[in-house]
């Protein structure tokens, strides 16, 4: 039987780590290649890439350019199959603009009216923002790594993140006697320690993938 491999793609940190390493036009990577390129002689069988869905109400321009990626992602090979979980808004309050009003409360020099309720105005527009938190997509990963592997899907892994959270997962994978490979740009002290080994990737690795 061929060894067989399938590959997840924890979108979101792989999309970071391939943005701060330098890696130019992200946008037109060829999934296939990097698959093929990063399983070699194994049966490439499944790429699967996870990512949170950006929701339409908003930000509109961000919700077209995430449809159309995932449909050109699939595109480009019948092996690849994208999977979303959810992005859900937080109020995050800043630690920053908290400091400052502080600081400015505590002042015992005197400085312009005007500048300081300007500065007190900035802390209090600032106090709080909203952002967007990506939920379900790593218990996804966990769970289809593992059940595919008690399963008898594949025979490698390869787990492209450089998420520490994943480790219990990557070990329940090894234990079964699979083979289990993080790839990402960026370190990972503990996937390393817990994966059958850990691919460094850095620019130049993703040349002949476009």
């Amino acid at each position: 039987m061929a060894d067989r491999a399938v590959l997840f793609i924890d979108g979101n940190n792989w999309y970071h780590a391939l943005k701060k390493s330098g890696v130019a036009d992200l946008g037109r990577l060829n999934y296939r290649a990097v698959s093929e390129k990063l399983v070699g002689p194994r049966d490439w069988i499944a790429t699967r890439y996870y990512v949170g869905r950006v929701r339409q109400e908003g930000n509109l321009s961000l919700y077209s350019a995430q449809r159309s990626f995932l449909a050109n992602l699939q595109a480009t090979d019948s092996r690849i199959s994208t999977h979303l979980g959810r992005l859900e808004p937080r109020i995050v309050k800043s630690e920053a603009a908290a400091d400052l009003r502080e600081y400015l409360y505590s002042l015992r020099t005197r400085i312009d009216r005007q500048v300081f309720h300007d500065l007190v105005e900035i802390a209090r527009r600032h106090a709080s923002t909203q952002v967007m938190v990506e939920k379900a997509v790593d218990v996804m990963i966990a769970v289809d790594m593992v059940t595919m592997a008690e399963r008898d899907e594949l025979d490698a892994a390869y787990l492209l993140s450089a998420d520490g959270d994943f480790t219990p997962a990557v070990r329940a994978v090894v234990a079964t006697g699979r083979k289990v490979y993080a790839a990402s740009p960026s370190h990972g002290a503990q996937l390393a320690a817990a994966a059958t080994a850990f691919i460094r990737m850095d620019s130049a690795w993703f040349a002949d993938c476009y």
